[in-house]
Formats: structure tokens, sequence, C-alpha cells
């Protein structure tokens, strides 16, 4: 049994190659995690997890380590197609329960419309879980200030790497992660 994650943070990345996975590992270096052994999991942000900045997270990598993420990944080889990879985080006020983490990956969206998506997702995902009354219909906006009200949720955030096919017809790729971390705080320095 693994342990649970005590911390997780988020990064985001995008690369460009004649190659698929050149590009791939292009944005994992973009994104500072191309050391790792990447395992991806689903939506489920544990109780009492922490979320730290990439900078303190990246140093607590070590290379070849496996290492649980949630990730988002496009790519492209059409000239001027636009991709996005968005990481969405909810995140309960009541720390003993645990949040949602959503991934999207799409193609013609804005970087604002898909982190606004990935965000909404999540925050859907945990309204449900603890029984808040929204209209599945009504504008994220309406029900972003409807889970803020509820004070159930204590805030929601997204990150997005958002890139367009090279002109050349190479590869683009872009990821979004949240990558967990089972180091105690008291390393972190």
């Amino acid at each position: 049994m693994f342990p649970v994650p005590t911390m997780v943070f988020l990064t985001h990345g995008v690369g460009t190659h004649k190659q698929p996975l050149t590009a791939f590992e292009y944005a994992l270096r973009d994104a500072d995690i191309e050391q790792q052994n990447l395992v991806t999991v689903s939506s489920i942000l544990p109780p009492r997890c922490r979320l730290i900045p990439r900078e303190a997270g990246v140093p607590t990598l070590a290379p070849g380590e496996i290492t649980f993420c949630v990730m988002a990944r496009a790519e492209t080889n059409e000239p001027g197609r636009r991709i996005v990879a968005s990481i969405g985080l909810a995140r309960p006020k009541d720390p003993a329960l645990y949040g949602y983490i959503s991934e999207h990956h799409g193609y013609g969206m804005t970087e604002q419309q898909a982190g606004d998506y990935a965000e909404d997702l999540a925050a859907t995902m945990l309204a449900s879980t603890l029984g808040i009354e929204f209209d599945p219909n009504a504008a994220w906006d309406e029900r972003r200030k409807l889970y803020e009200t509820s004070e159930l949720i204590v805030d929601t955030l997204s990150m997005t790497a958002a890139a367009t096919g090279a002109d050349n017809g190479d590869w683009t790729c872009a990821v979004a992660c949240a990558v967990f971390r089972f180091t105690p705080a008291e390393q972190l320095g």
C-alpha cells in the first residue's frame, strides 16, 4: 500500500519537435518533471494534502523516482492548431475532507477558457460530494459565486499550458500536472 500524499504542486510546460515523443519530453522539461517516472492517477486530492509552490516541490524530486501525478496532455502536428492542457483543483474548507483535481485537454480553447473549464469540473465534483445544491446549466461564474458563499469550499484554481501548432508541422505538446509528494514538510527547509 502506498502512503497518502501530503503535498501537491502544479506545473505546466510546452515542447516542440519533429517527433511526438520528443515534443512530450520537451514539454516535461519545460514543466521541470522530465527526470521522473511519471505514473498518472485519477482525481482525488487527499485530505490535508497541502498545496505548495512549484519552486518548493521540484527540489524534492529525485531522478528516476516513481512520481504520481494527475496529468493533462494535448498534442498536434497541425500548423496553427490551438491546444490546451489544464489542471483544475478544488479544496474543501474542512481539511479533513478530500478535494478534487480535474484534467482537461482540448483544442481551440484559449488558456483562460481551458483553465475555467478545468476549475469548473473540479469544483462541480467537489460541490456534488459536499451536497451543495446548484444548477448544472448555470454559467461557471454563477456557480463559482455559489460555491464561495457556501463556506464549504475554500478555493478553486487552475493551471494551463496553451500552445499553437508549429508552422512547419513539427509536433507541439502541452502538459499540465498536479504532482504528488510524500516528503514531510519539515524537510522542505
